[in-house]
């Protein structure tokens, strides 16, 4: 049973519903409220706006990309500016939607679970999310560039990136750039965590979403840095005469691979822990028990984070890595499945019996829970040596991490935003709109992604314009479903906005489960200023 879910909060609400100690004044009005605001729910705001935005502009660049491999043959675009597509299309995804989109939902999140009034260092969050800024500038202004954007896939490995336009110092300085708000925002979340939770409220009677974002902030502290490295080791070599990874200075571009996935596996779980946290407080709300095995849980999460610094290699089977090296990180690679395998089960377990009911963010989090277990299990392939040498390369390590990403962390964000929009705007969402959403999401992702684990078997190469007519027919069918997949977020902004605008007004505890301090303790809709006295915790 879950220590968490039976935590008493005294003091909650006065005898007429009202909040105490929340006289304070409200935002100021127009631009400047969002431009020098250091209020922790105005920035989780900025931050899930821009997420969205990016997200769009990221899906934009997929459609083209689909758009390109509808039927074989060149249709739209020459093979530069497709590969110039794939590479911003992932950078776009990883580092200004998915990322931000956890940040923003930390910054909500974290202050009101832990009955905080606000993040710890209130100037830097701002200057945080003000630096994204320029960085998705830097990005998207690469295509405009002689040359074009960069295209040598978002992992930007040389020799190829050594060989590219001035689009590629541009990419460089917006991961420099990207990689300062992360580790700022970082620092302020554990700050937060370990320094300003309300009296009572101990490390295991947190909410497991704040658990989660306390060990990704750690895990992004630790990794950012060997990502800048790798780009400014990148750097000079290409304007400095350093030959860290040019072979005909006596370098080695597989280095760059080992400092690369050093971050780059520890990055996925960057992408997917939050969003474990958020599914673990929708799941016990809605099938109204408190969360299986709340402390293994935990131990799972710290379990895979640092699992997640010795499975690197595992992008690398195909390299020429000695064989005890293969070894190595092919079984490091499955011992991640054990605390995952947990969580799966905890998850499971805490439906069992429970009294269910199917709203939307229930929705979503139970495709989350079905569509991940999917992507891990073909992870669990590819962790075979001999497999991932076949497969290495094609579109089944496509459909595996976009099973991974889309169905993991983009489903457990919009789980979250229709889980807790009531309580953020005070207003409720149109739920026939919600369940439209899910329903076409779940098809459109499942037609898009599912062949290409059959186009991958069959041999079909990624980031590739064109290929054999033998792969014509699930293409075409991933092109529809990826069409269908994209069109269908746009019910989700209408909604959105819709609910914002117009919506209905939301009940003083939308949904009856939900146990975390933000809905037993502050009313609907929230004021500016939460938790100036510090609640009690029982």
């Amino acid at each position: 049973m879950s220590t968490a879910s039976h935590t008493h909060v005294s003091g909650a609400l006065d005898d007429h519903g009202h909040a105490e100690a929340h006289d304070h004044h409200g935002p100021p009005a127009g631009f400047t409220r969002w431009m020098y605001t250091t209020n922790h729910k105005d920035i989780g705001t900025m931050y899930l706006w821009f997420a969205f935005f990016m997200f769009l502009l990221g899906g934009t660049m997929a459609l083209g990309i689909r758009a390109e491999l509808f039927k074989p043959g060149l249709q739209f675009f020459d093979p530069e500016f497709f590969n110039s597509l794939t590479t911003v299309h992932g950078l776009v995804m990883v580092f200004g939607a998915i990322m931000p989109a956890f940040v923003g939902f930390a910054n909500w999140l974290v202050p009101l679970q832990i009955g905080s009034a606000d993040m710890a260092f209130p100037r830097m969050n701002n200057w945080s999310f003000w630096l994204l800024i320029p960085a998705a500038l830097l990005l998207i202004g690469s295509f405009f560039v002689p040359g074009g954007a960069a295209a040598s896939g978002w992992t930007l490995y040389p020799p190829l990136v050594i060989q590219q336009g001035i689009s590629v110092d541009m990419t460089i300085l917006a991961v420099h750039i990207l990689g300062a708000s992360s580790i700022m925002g970082s620092i302020n979340i554990i700050t937060t965590i370990l320094n300003m939770r309300a009296p009572g409220m101990t490390l295991m009677k947190m909410p497991l979403f704040v658990w989660t974002w306390l060990i990704t902030a750690y895990l992004l502290i630790a990794v950012m840095p060997v990502l800048a490295g790798a780009v400014t080791m990148l750097l000079t070599d290409r304007h400095f005469g350093t030959s860290f990874f040019n072979a005909a200075g006596g370098g080695d571009p597989t280095m760059f691979l080992h400092i690369f996935w050093f971050f780059g596996h520890p990055e996925v779980y960057i992408m997917i822990l939050p969003a474990f946290g958020i599914i673990s407080q929708i799941l016990p709300a809605f099938a109204r028990k408190p969360l299986f095995g709340y402390a293994s849980m935990v131990y799972a999460t710290a379990s895979i984070a640092i699992l997640s610094f010795i499975v690197w290699g595992h992008h690398m089977f195909t390299v020429g890595m000695p064989a005890a090296g293969n070894l190595f990180f092919m079984y490091a690679t499955m011992l991640i499945a054990v605390p995952t395998g947990v969580k799966v089960f905890n998850w499971i377990a805490t439906m069992w019996k429970g009294e269910m009911t199917f709203e939307t963010p229930m929705l979503f989090a139970i495709g989350f829970l079905c569509l991940f277990t999917i992507g891990g299990f073909s992870g669990l392939v590819l962790a075979i040596v001999p497999v991932d040498i076949t497969l290495h390369n094609t579109y089944y390590v496509v459909a595996h991490f976009h099973y991974v990403l889309v169905s993991g962390a983009l489903f457990a964000i919009i789980a979250g935003i229709y889980f807790w929009l009531p309580k953020w705007s005070g207003k409720m969402y149109n739920e026939g709109l919600g369940k439209l959403h899910f329903w076409l999401s779940m098809i459109g992702f499942n037609l898009a992604f599912f062949p290409q684990h059959f186009l991958g078997l069959a041999g079909m190469p990624r980031r590739i314009p064109d290929y054999a007519l033998q792969f014509a027919e699930w293409n075409m069918w991933s092109s529809i479903g990826a069409f269908i997949f994209g069109f269908s977020q746009l019910i989700f902004l209408y909604n959105v906005i819709a609910t914002i605008r117009s919506g209905k007004p939301a009940e003083q505890k939308q949904w009856e489960g939900a146990d975390s301090l933000e809905w037993t303790h502050l009313p609907t809709p929230m004021p500016y200023h939460t938790f100036v006295t510090p609640p009690i915790v029982r």
